[in-house]
């Protein structure tokens, strides 16, 4: 396997910046393995990931700071990933500018909207910029957390725009897979809100069933030692950090609220149905709800010999990147690897290798309505 990209500063090295060191040290490269620094707050996890041997050079913010300058600015460094609270990349958006960075940059945050404001704001070339988010955690926090196995099989969004830099993208997009995860686009306006549905607003539900039970708890030890795996399972995420929950819960208060106006009101559709007595209502409520429940995929594995090939002439549409892998998400199509195929300075050809998931139909139907010559041909096993 070779690494798209050659040097890589993480900054940040808790749980996922830590796991993402760990996972670039675990892989077996067929080239150069890549460098990978890192630079945190806390001087214990900086000692921890060189000990750990995640990382091979580490710089402890506030105290190493004409270390972190001169990491920065070196010009070997191909890729940052800002592996920070959203309320610490601001400043970083403003000294990445200042050292003069030319590689690319993306996040790992779990909200996009002041990321993606200050991004604009700071940085000289917003292009190189395209935001993250790994869909994977775990409740141990930090770099003690950290593991290089946690991306297998996850989910890690890619958020590209009609500016984005397209060689950028592919090279994130290479870069996750190598990491274990399965890449998704989604449009930068729908991120928070999507992630509130599917991410913020069951971790606060989760909360809110633990605080349920605590409080018709008369010994607590005695009720919890009688909750069931369902329980269990239902309130596993709210062991996270209250601190991390919290501001993330914060940055993203708006999709967050309404989310929850949401479910509140399905709790009460639910509630009408019990003081009414009506069997068929609250029949339909759950069958719906466990027929949904029935069509999430479980853990899939793709078949390699019905890989698709797509190729898609780029010449005229701006955007492409965007526009065709939201497609791809949209038609819940997996791309297992990406290529812009360049004719000539004026010609070049986009070129996915989809696996045997999703709708292929619905997907070719949305590039064609989006104005897209495109071709399929499947490929043989092997390929």
């Amino acid at each position: 396997m070779n690494s798209s990209f050659s040097s890589i500063l993480i900054i940040g090295v808790g749980l996922i910046g830590g796991s993402i060191a760990a996972a670039l040290k675990a892989t077996d490269f067929e080239g150069k393995a890549p460098t990978v620094r890192g630079i945190d707050i806390d001087a214990a996890a900086i000692e921890s990931a060189r000990t750990k041997g995640y990382i091979d050079e580490g710089a402890i913010a506030g105290v190493d700071e004409a270390r972190i300058t001169a990491l920065l600015s070196d010009e070997t460094t191909d890729l940052i990933i800002l592996a920070v609270p959203v309320s610490a990349a601001e400043d970083w958006f403003k000294r990445i500018d200042a050292a003069g960075y030319s590689g690319a940059i993306t996040d790992v945050a779990s909200t996009k909207g002041v990321l993606i404001e200050q991004a604009g704001r700071l940085l000289s070339d917003g292009a190189r910029y395209i935001p993250g988010h790994p869909m994977a955690g775990s409740e141990v926090n930090g770099i003690e957390g950290a593991r290089a196995t946690l991306f297998q099989n996850a989910h890690w969004i890619l958020c590209p725009d009609e500016f984005s830099d397209p060689g950028v993208f592919t090279k994130l997009h290479d870069f996750v897979t190598m990491l274990g995860a399965r890449s998704i686009s989604l449009a930068r306006e729908e991120h928070d809100e999507t992630i509130a549905v599917v991410s913020h607003v069951p971790h606060m539900v989760a909360s809110a069933l633990v605080q349920l039970a605590g409080a018709h708890a008369k010994d607590k030890q005695e009720i919890f030692r009688l909750a069931a795996g369902g329980f269990k399972d239902t309130t596993r995420i709210a062991a996270g950090s209250p601190e991390l929950w919290c501001g993330i819960a914060l940055d993203n208060r708006q999709a967050l609220a309404k989310g929850l106006t949401e479910i509140k009101q399905i709790i009460t559709d639910i509630e009408q149905s019990l003081e009414h007595c009506d069997a068929k209502g609250l029949a339909r409520l759950l069958g719906e709800a466990a027929e949904l429940r029935s069509s999430i995929p479980a853990t899939w594995v793709p078949d390699s010999s019905r890989l698709v090939e797509v190729r898609i002439p780029m010449a005229n549409h701006a955007g492409v990147i965007a526009q065709v892998t939201s497609f791809a998400a949209k038609a819940a199509c997996n791309i297992q690897s990406i290529d812009i195929d360049h004719i000539n300075e004026a010609t070049a050809i986009l070129e996915l290798i989809l696996t045997d998931e999703g709708d292929k139909g619905r997907f070719m139907s949305m590039l064609i309505e989006g104005g897209f010559d495109v071709s399929f041909r499947p490929l043989g096993y092997g390929v």
